[in-house]
């Protein structure tokens, strides 16, 4: 299957009735789900890229709760995740995941990449949500190379949500489209692998 070369597009991969997950370009920061992933750091500080995007938009109602939760549990650990307020942004709850960097691969990379995402969808659930958005998580300053991520996320995502007793939908929001066809492309490949289980939709609209 090719995927558009220059028109937008999204993949609907469904995994259930209704149990859906999407993958699209956009701005996560606007998307109008329950809860938004930030890609955070151990220390829950306000950085670059995704995350700083989220502190400066939802405010810094965030930030005091970030810092109220290092004080009282600590640095989260590579491969978990906490709740806090969204702020002014539109979702209920950011919840920060923290990805593992980049190391070459041999160091349980893969198996803390695929713990952020699912401890995420476990936070989201345990809050009673039934939506949650995620950016590309580790491939920015992280260094995790995006085919290697791509594969990891929309596997675990989609498993994840099986088994979710409240969440119905999830959203990997990618920054561009070269990033979008690489994820697409994993899609493809799990549908492929696991036909029974899930099918896959392109949506095409104009930019």
């Amino acid at each position: 299957m090719a995927f558009p070369p220059s028109e937008e597009y999204e993949i609907s991969l469904r995994v259930g009735d209704p149990d859906e997950v999407r993958l699209l370009r956009g701005d996560l920061t606007k998307y109008p789900a329950d809860a938004i992933v930030n890609a955070a750091n151990s220390n829950l500080l306000p950085g670059g890229g995704v995350c700083g995007a989220i502190h400066l938009k939802g405010g810094p109602e965030i930030a005091r709760e970030c810092e109220r939760l290092l004080r009282n549990n600590g640095p989260v650990p590579p491969g978990k995740a906490v709740a806090t307020t969204a702020g002014a942004l539109q979702a209920k709850h950011v919840i920060h995941a923290v990805g593992p960097v980049w190391k070459g691969g041999s160091h349980g990379e893969a198996k803390l990449l695929a713990s952020a995402y699912r401890e995420s969808m476990r936070v989201a659930d345990d809050l009673g949500l039934y939506s949650i958005a995620f950016p590309a998580i580790s491939t920015g300053i992280f260094g995790y190379p995006l085919e290697a991520a791509a594969d990891i996320a929309v596997g675990t995502v989609a498993e994840a949500l099986k088994s979710a007793r409240h969440l119905v939908f999830a959203v990997i929001i990618l920054f561009d489209k070269a990033a979008l066809d690489v994820f697409a492309k994993a899609a493809l490949k799990l549908v492929h692998t696991h036909k029974s289980e899930y099918s896959l939709l392109i949506g095409i609209f104009n930019a």
